[in-house]
């Protein structure tokens, strides 16, 4: 088991047809030429003597090539985060030399002057004349080495490097994806960042199905419309801010005006119901779905379909309408369960930490081991509950709950009642202090367009569907909340906000 089993299938099967774009350049290479490439650029690898290949860009054809080199050479590949500051990014090296680190020029000449780091331009790495020989010797199956280190957003502390097995990505493709699948003309459109889970997933998954993949490294939203109806993309993968930003674009308009759109995924966040049903209007050929996981379990482990994404929104029943905002049922060969704070499983409708278990699930870390438990139950850190049908549901974090005399209360299910309120476009939750209650409930708002906030009629909105102790003390309306760019919620920002 190795990755490059996968692309060695797809060069086999069709190898003359076009396998990445880059959508500023307009490079292309096909299936045959991204395998031989990767030949050539693993024996630059191997003969660098490097013991990981670092990639520090936006997305680009480096991105594919030093995935797939990477596993040929039989040194773990990891994709860093472009946007951190020079000291977290020379931080964040430290811990992978002797490293072989392909790079943006302006950035090669000073990270190549740290120990042990073997620093080159992109640009390099991808043309031939860098690479004169091909390596000999065919890649390891071993499932058990290391395909992927990619490092977690440290947002509560120093990033963790998560341990990423050839055999959890296979398992997580042969699962949830149908060999040469894709017809000739299908083109996916990939935008998310090349250091996130899902830019490996979106690789790995479209290279085994066959599908063209035209690359965005800078979203917004009119480049995406644009590349979209260019290239007559057929599928694609936005965070709920991505596709926020692309429903505001085509504001005015009946349809987006493409038909050849079939299949829309979205995942990485919180979708608000009033964005999914509009892009549900304006996309009204394509099937929408969302997808939940997490670097530690090699990308998806729930789908929301699209036949769930129908039934939910032409259904008058409550209970199925609810789960147009659920993240879905747990992946063939994957099993989810709810538990409390003492590790007791949850009946359905009860909310608690999701813990997860499969084949694809890592839930290793570099230098800290494996944190599933004996049974290989994988603990999240997300909360959320399930319901009778095994629909789940997200709330956040675990350790968002807020604690408020005693009782813990759900952020996430807070922001549901105030996005169901026609006046709120986007809403944030978090806990402040309270001298007599320990934490109090403060929320940001943000307005839909053209509405005006009554803060108090917002207050009472609240305490007319939850309970009193769910009423927020402190409202604040912004123009905007704080996302990444993966399109995570930065709650941690929020509420440092909120509590000055």
């Amino acid at each position: 088991m190795n990755i490059m089993m996968l692309l060695e299938m797809a060069a086999g099967a069709f190898p003359d047809r076009p396998a990445f774009t880059d959508g500023n350049s307009g490079q292309t290479l096909t299936y045959g030429e991204l395998f031989e490439a990767a030949r050539f650029r693993a024996r630059t690898v191997k003969d660098s003597a490097a013991t990981r290949l670092a990639k520090l860009d936006v997305s680009n054809l480096g991105t594919p090539l030093s995935l797939f080199s990477s596993a040929w050479a039989g040194v773990p590949y990891v994709p860093l985060n472009y946007r951190l500051t020079n000291d977290e990014i020379e931080a964040l090296l430290k811990r992978v030399t002797p490293a072989y680190l392909v790079t943006q020029p302006e950035r090669a000449a000073t990270l190549g002057r740290l120990a042990d780091v073997n620093a080159v331009h992109t640009e390099d790495f991808v043309g031939a004349d860098s690479h004169p020989e091909a390596l000999a010797e065919e890649w390891s199956m071993d499932p058990d080495e290391v395909a992927v280190l990619l490092f977690t957003s440290g947002t509560t502390g120093v990033p963790k490097a998560a341990v990423l097995r050839h055999k959890h990505l296979v398992s997580y493709i042969l699962t949830s994806v149908e060999f040469a699948g894709a017809a000739e003309e299908d083109a996916a459109l990939v935008c998310v960042p090349p250091y996130h889970i899902a830019g490996i997933a979106a690789i790995l998954s479209s290279v085994y199905s066959g599908r063209h993949v035209v690359q965005l490294p800078n979203f917004t939203a009119d480049k995406w419309i644009e590349l979209a109806r260019v290239h007559k993309i057929t599928t694609a993968f936005v965070v709920p801010t991505m596709l926020a930003r692309i429903v505001e674009s085509l504001e005015g308009e009946s349809t987006a005006g493409m038909p050849h759109l079939q299949s829309l995924s979205y995942g990485g966040g919180k979708m608000p119901l009033s964005v999914i049903e509009k892009a549900m209007e304006l996309f009204p050929d394509t099937d929408f779905s969302n997808a939940y996981g997490l670097t530690e379990t090699s990308s998806t482990i729930a789908v929301l379909g699209p036949e769930d994404h129908r039934r939910a929104k032409s259904s008058d029943d409550e209970v199925v309408r609810r789960r147009l905002v659920s993240v879905g049922q747990a992946l063939p060969g994957v099993e989810i369960e709810i538990r409390d704070d003492e590790g007791r499983v949850l009946a359905s409708g009860e909310r608690g930490e999701i813990y997860v278990r499969g084949e694809q699930v890592s839930g290793e870390y570099e230098d800290r081991g494996s944190v599933t438990d004996s049974d290989g139950w994988f603990p999240t850190r997300d909360a959320g509950s399930l319901d009778a049908e095994g629909y789940l549901f997200l709330e956040g974090r675990a350790d968002d709950v807020i604690v408020r005399g005693g009782e813990n209360l759900s952020p996430g299910e807070i922001e549901d009642c105030l996005l169901s309120h026609p006046t709120v476009k986007d809403a944030a939750v978090v806990g402040i202090p309270d001298e007599q209650w320990g934490e109090g409930v403060a929320a940001a708002v943000v307005p839909a367009k053209g509405a005006q906030i009554d803060i108090d009629a917002l207050k009472a909105h609240v305490n007319a569907h939850m309970r009193s102790s769910r009423v927020p003390q402190l409202i604040a309306v912004w123009d905007e909340l704080p996302y990444n760019e993966t399109g995570k919620l930065l709650r941690r920002v929020v509420k440092a906000e909120l509590t000055t």
